[in-house]
């Protein structure tokens, strides 16, 4: 950095502990201009006054982007059509949101004249991966800060980051007794650190935000329908309904119920295993639905490829991949599975689960008469003879040639 110029940096700045210490940190240890940057994906009434506090944090300026829209249309139906789920569980919800935080910061950085991007993601975890990974492939040009990997950051621990937070008046909601580390949007709330560190605790009732405990739901169960075109949800109860509300509608309503609440211990990419509890509830609700509609209208072949590639496209999205040539390619393939995924599907919501109650499509490859136990002229079930000779044979002749080695 040259001397008496100072440098512009973009921080990915959301107002909770970690990055309300780093951006004061970073003014103070390097002489930084830190442009705050915070992108609305739907945390609500976190994002009150955050342009008050990064101001009075050090920030020269704080940007903050509406980008609700985009986020659902361009980057959660995707997810949503792919039927991407990370280790049987968890619905990728902070994972899903990095690249296009990312996006938005490098877009400042341009507009702001800025030569680095910074987040404030730790060493251990993925969001740095996420983060970086994300910004070579949009500006290989800029500079990555990452306060956490930088020696001279001696904040350590969440418990340091309150410190330094009361010695500089920085506002906070965390206490060194209530110090989850949490991440919030549209599709989801996660939460690690703290107790939940410890794999033997169970979850308190008090650590959920946007969703009831299962022993705090109603005794009666709720029923939505949701429709979809070409695997998007359009509709909630026969009502054409923008992303965005559809998805704070299901949340509302999944969360009186208890519905998408995941105690996980996952595979982290650095190596690590960690524990996390998420609440998804609209989101669980839409996975669910969306599956069930493609039980009704695709072939056995192409919805068994799918689960596959389902696999790979959840690690992509997980590893923080999603500028790559391989995402946009398995997005093809995915759009082509997804023509005659329309129709309507009647969901369920009662003590913490949510299953389908009725499903219909134009589309349907489920037919009546064919399923039925009654045989008729549409099915003659000596085709089938012939059929299971030859589909067994390679196991016959196995078992004949096994006989034989047995009997030498």
């Amino acid at each position: 950095m040259a001397k008496g110029k100072p440098e512009k940096v973009v921080l990915a700045y959301s107002g909770g502990l970690d990055t309300s210490v780093i951006l004061p940190w970073l003014k103070e240890t390097y002489g930084y201009k830190v442009i705050a940057f915070a992108a609305d994906l739907g945390q609500g009434e976190e994002l009150a006054g955050i342009k008050r506090k990064a101001l009075a944090s050090g920030a020269v300026k704080c940007v903050v982007k509406d980008v609700r829209k985009e986020f659902v249309e361009d980057y959660l139906w995707r997810l949503l059509k792919s039927g991407a789920v990370y280790e049987k569980s968890y619905l990728l919800g902070t994972s899903i949101a990095r690249p296009l935080i990312a996006k938005h910061q490098v877009d400042v950085a341009h507009a702001e004249g800025a030569t680095a991007v910074a987040h404030g993601a730790t060493g251990k975890g993925n969001d740095q991966v996420r983060f970086e990974v994300s910004y070579m492939a949009l500006d290989p040009s800029l500079k990555i800060i990452s306060p956490w990997k930088d020696p001279n950051f001696t904040l350590t621990s969440r418990e340091a980051a309150v410190d330094y937070a009361k010695k500089h008046e920085i506002p906070i909601e965390q206490t060194k007794k209530k110090i989850y580390s949490r991440d919030r949007n549209l599709w989801h709330i996660s939460h690690e650190g703290a107790d939940l560190e410890d794999p033997a605790n169970e979850p308190k009732d008090d650590l959920f935000v946007i969703s009831r405990p299962v022993s705090k739901t109603p005794d009666k169960p709720d029923y939505v329908t949701i429709d979809f075109r070409e695997g998007v949800p359009i509709k909630l109860n026969g009502k054409p309904t923008s992303g965005v509300k559809l998805i704070e509608i299901l949340n509302e309503l999944g969360g009186r119920h208890g519905v998408g609440q995941v105690d996980l211990v996952e595979n982290r990419l650095v190596g690590i295993k960690s524990r996390g509890v998420y609440e998804t509830p609209g989101g669980t609700i839409l996975v669910a639905a969306h599956n069930a509609l493609e039980s009704l209208t695709l072939d056995r072949e192409t919805l068994h490829y799918k689960q596959q590639v389902a696999l790979k496209y959840a690690e992509l999205v997980y590893y923080g991949l999603w500028f790559c040539q391989l995402r946009e390619a398995l997005d093809a393939f995915i759009d082509v599975t997804q023509r005659n995924v329309t129709g309507s599907v009647r969901m369920k919501l009662f003590k913490g689960r949510c299953t389908p109650a009725g499903i219909k499509s134009p589309n349907s490859l489920y037919r009546t008469d064919l399923a039925s136990f009654k045989m008729g002229a549409e099915y003659n079930p000596g085709d089938a003879t012939g059929f299971i000779r030859l589909f067994g044979l390679p196991m016959k002749v196995a078992a004949v040639v096994n006989k034989k080695r047995i009997i030498k």
